[in-house]
């Protein structure tokens, strides 16, 4: 069994943090690990490692074509979370928080699962439709296994924000519109509202996502919670390099997706 710090003794920071999305396995597994360190470089605090999935209910379709292209490349839950020790292996130091849905943690039981996550040293997992109302048992053996069990509060809890905040650990994933990821841009000012709200109950630090694209974004973003978290738009950029990587450019892709994070995320 792997040694592993937690997840809060990984974290160096409690505010302005940079939370990238990425698909485990897009557009393969060695490219993982180089996007996930470039995004290191560039101060990201926490890795979101999505897990492909064939029928998600969040994801946009640039996130549905970054699973499909995962799926095809033999990418699964088990081999998600296996992938994680290469990515220490090669440098990674940042928490590292498996996103997933629930039916493949189903599929392959709540024991064997945490004992997976545990065994790679995960600091944290994420289940975006399973309801808060349902999680006790996995919440509970998150503790069990020192892995921090990270809660979504959306615009639609407005009643139960203070139950899932008074349980967040890690981080409070704040979705700052409802529909899927990789929406337009831009928060209103009943986003704002809600996201004040949400900080008000929260004892671990507030992170927002969905429809975060632009530096304008990020920087709206930082005024107002502690962290922001991109998705779509650092998919967009891996895609863009695709045909790049194809051709066996490893550094010109890479160099090329760094200056995009850059951009994206300048202060």
């Amino acid at each position: 069994m792997l040694t592993k710090t937690s997840f809060q003794g990984k974290l160096n920071k409690t505010e302005n943090l940079f939370i990238p999305f990425v698909v485990a396995g897009d557009p393969s597994p060695e490219y993982t690990i180089e996007f996930a360190l470039r995004l290191q470089e560039q101060g990201a605090d926490v890795l979101e490692l999505g897990v492909p999935y064939s029928d998600p209910l969040a994801d946009g379709p640039t996130i549905q074509r970054a699973a499909k292209r995962a799926l095809n490349a033999g990418m699964s839950l088990r081999k998600a979370i296996q992938l994680v020790p290469e990515l220490r292996r090669h440098g990674v130091k940042i928490p590292v928080v498996i996103f997933t849905y629930y039916n493949p943690v189903l599929q392959i039981g709540h024991q064997d699962f945490f004992n997976l996550l545990e065994e790679n040293g995960v600091e944290g997992v994420l289940i975006p439709d399973l309801p808060f109302e349902e999680s006790e048992e996995v919440r509970n053996m998150a503790v069990e296994k020192d892995v921090e069990f990270i809660s979504l509060v959306a615009p639609n809890s407005d009643t139960r924000i203070q139950q899932i905040a008074e349980h967040a650990r890690g981080f409070l994933y704040c979705v700052s519109s409802l529909g899927v990821t990789g929406g337009s841009s831009g928060m209103s000012a009943e986003a704002l509202t809600f996201i004040k709200k949400v900080k008000e109950h929260s004892q671990v630090p507030v992170a927002v996502g969905f429809g975060i694209s632009t530096n304008e974004d990020v920087k709206l973003v930082r005024e107002h919670a502690d962290g922001v978290i991109i998705g779509s738009k650092i998919i967009r950029l891996i895609e863009a390099e695709l045909e790049v990587i194809e051709k066996g450019q490893k550094e010109e892709a890479l160099d090329s997706f760094t200056k995009g994070i850059q951009e994206l995320v300048r202060d």
